[in-house]
C-alpha cells in the first residue's frame, strides 16, 4: 500500500529511510508547538486551544502534502506570520483575534485560487527579486524585536522609545543562554538544537522556581474556545485589506522558496528545474491555512526545516505523513507547552530572525535603487511593528526610486498596481 501511495522504489528510498527522515524533520520543527500557542495567547486566544489547533493544522498540512502532493515537505503555523497576527494585527492595529483569523481564512482562499488558476507563477515572477529579499529581512528584523521584547532584554522608554532592560535578571539571562545554546548546537550540526534549547531553559526555570510544573502527559485541551471563531465579515473591511494581502504575500513567497530549496535538495526537480505536482503542493499549503484558521491558528506554511529530513534520505510524501502523525501525538503533551516561559522561546525566535536576515547578503548595495527599498522594509517593518506596513512602504519606495532614477522599465505592471493600492490605503485609512 505504501509503495502504491508514495512510489518508494521509484524514488530510490525505503520505509525505514522515510520514517527516519520524518522523525528528523519533526524534531527540528516541533518547537513551533511551544512558540506558536504562547504567541497567540498574547492576542487573547486560549492557550490550550491554540496548542491543539497548532498540532491539528500542522498534521492536516503534512497529510495533504504527503498523500496528495507526495513531497517530503512538512507544514505548520509559520514563524513571522504568527508574530504579525498577534503583535501587528491584534495588539498593533487593534483588531480582534477573530477578525485576524478571518483575514487568515481569506488569504488562504486567495492563495488556493491563485494556485488552481496558476496565477502564482505570474505573481512571483512579476515581483522584483529585491523586494522578495527585502520582505524576508524585514520579517527577520521584526522577529528579532519581538524576541528581545519578550525576553525583557529591551523595554519601553518614554524618552527614547526603547532602552536596555535589566539583563542581570533571570528572564533575560535565560533568553540569552537559550540563544547561545542554539548557536553552539547548530555549529555542531545538532538537528534538534532549537527544541533542546527550549527544554534546557525551561528545566532551568523550573529548577529556579520561576515556572510551575504541570506534568508531562494529559488528555488534549478543548479546542472549542477557538474553533469556528473566525470573523470573516470583519476581515472584509477596507482597513483589513493590507492585512489579508500581507498574510497572502508572505505565505506565497515563503512557500515558493521552501519548495524550491527542498525539491532541489531531494533531487525531485527535472533537468529544467521544474517541480512535478507543483499545483498539488501549493494547494496543500493553502488548504492547511484555511483549515488552520477555522481551527484557530495563524497561517500554516511550508517549513524550511524539511531540508533536515531530506538530508537523511527523505524523498516522498511518507516523510511528511510521519511528521503529521508526530504532531497529532504531541497533543497529549499539552502540560509541557504550558510550562514553557516566554524567555525560553525568545532564543528560538531570535535564531529564526538571524536566518532570515541572511538574505541581506544577496542585495546589491552598490545600486541605490535596490538598497533604498530594502532599507525601507528592513527598518520600517520592526519600527512600525507591522509586516503589512513594511511591505507597503517598501513597494512605494521601490516604485518611487526606480522612476526617479530613470529605471521605470524595472517597475512591472503588478508592482504599479500594488503601489497605487498601498498609496490609496495610506491616504484613506
Amino acid at each position: 500500500m505504501l509503495e502504491r501511495l508514495f512510489s518508494l522504489s521509484r524514488q530510490g528510498t525505503t520505509i525505514k529511510t522515510e520514517v527516519i527522515a520524518g522523525l528528523t524533520t519533526f524534531v527540528t520543527m516541533v518547537y513551533i508547538v511551544f512558540v506558536n500557542p504562547a504567541m497567540l495567547s498574547e492576542a487573547g486566544m486560549d492557550l490550550g486551544a491554540a496548542f491543539v489547533a497548532t498540532c491539528i493544522a500542522a498534521a492536516i498540512g503534512c497529510f495533504i502534502m504527503g498523500f496528495w502532493a507526495n513531497y517530503p515537505l512538512a507544514l505548520a503555523p509559520g514563524m513571522g506570520l504568527n508574530a504579525f497576527f498577534t503583535y501587528g494585527v491584534v495588539l498593533g492595529m487593534g483588531h480582534s483575534w477573530q477578525s485576524a483569523l478571518g483575514a487568515v481564512f481569506l488569504s488562504g482562499c486567495l492563495f488556493l485560487l491563485l494556485s488552481l488558476f496558476k496565477v502564482r507563477e505570474w505573481v512571483i515572477q512579476a515581483i522584483p527579486v529585491v523586494l522578495k529579499q527585502a520582505i524576508a529581512t524585514g520579517i527577520g528584523a521584526f522577529l528579532a524585536l519581538i524576541a528581545l521584547k519578550n525576553a525583557g532584554i529591551i523595554v519601553a522608554s518614554p524618552a527614547t522609545l526603547v532602552q536596555l532592560g535589566d539583563i542581570t535578571s533571570a528572564g533575560p539571562l535565560l533568553a540569552i543562554f537559550s540563544f547561545f545554546i542554539i548557536a553552539a548546537l547548530m555549529f555542531r550540526d545538532v538537528k534538534s538544537a532549537v527544541l533542546l534549547s527550549i527544554f534546557i531553559v525551561t528545566v532551568c526555570a523550573w529548577g529556579l522556581d520561576l515556572v510551575e510544573y504541570h506534568g508531562i502527559v494529559s488528555a488534549p485541551p478543548s479546542i472549542m474556545p477557538t474553533v469556528m471563531q473566525l470573523d470573516i465579515a470583519a476581515a472584509l473591511e477596507l482597513s483589513m485589506l493590507s492585512v489579508v494581502f500581507a498574510f497572502l504575500f508572505v505565505d506565497l513567497f515563503d512557500t515558493s522558496g521552501t519548495l524550491v530549496a527542498v525539491t532541489q535538495k531531494a533531487g525531485l526537480a527535472d533537468e529544467k528545474g521544474k517541480m512535478p505536482r507543483l499545483g498539488r503542493a501549493l494547494s496543500a499549503d493553502s488548504t492547511a491555512t484555511i483549515a488552520g484558521s477555522i481551527l484557530g491558528t495563524s497561517t500554516t506554511t511550508s517549513y524550511i526545516e524539511s531540508v533536515s529530513g531530506v538530508s537523511v534520505g527523505g524523498k516522498t510524501g511518507l516523510t511528511a505523513v510521519v511528521v503529521g502523525i508526530c504532531f497529532l501525538l504531541m497533543m497529549f503533551f499539552a502540560p509541557l507547552a504550558q510550562m514553557v516561559p516566554a524567555y525560553a522561546t525568545a532564543g528560538a525566535i531570535l535564531y529564526v530572525a538571524v536566518l532570515m536576515l541572511q538574505n541581506l547578503k544577496f542585495v546589491n548595495w552598490d545600486d541605490m535603487s535596490d538598497a533604498i527599498p530594502v532599507s525601507v522594509v528592513l527598518l520600517m517593518t520592526p519600527l512600525t511593528f507591522s509586516i503589512a506596513h513594511g511591505i507597503a512602504l517598501g513597494f512605494i519606495a521601490y516604485t518611487a526610486v526606480k522612476v526617479l532614477c530613470n529605471k521605470r522599465e524595472e517597475v512591472s505592471l503588478s508592482v504599479w498596481v500594488l503601489t497605487i493600492l498601498f498609496v490609496v490605503k495610506f491616504t484613506f485609512s
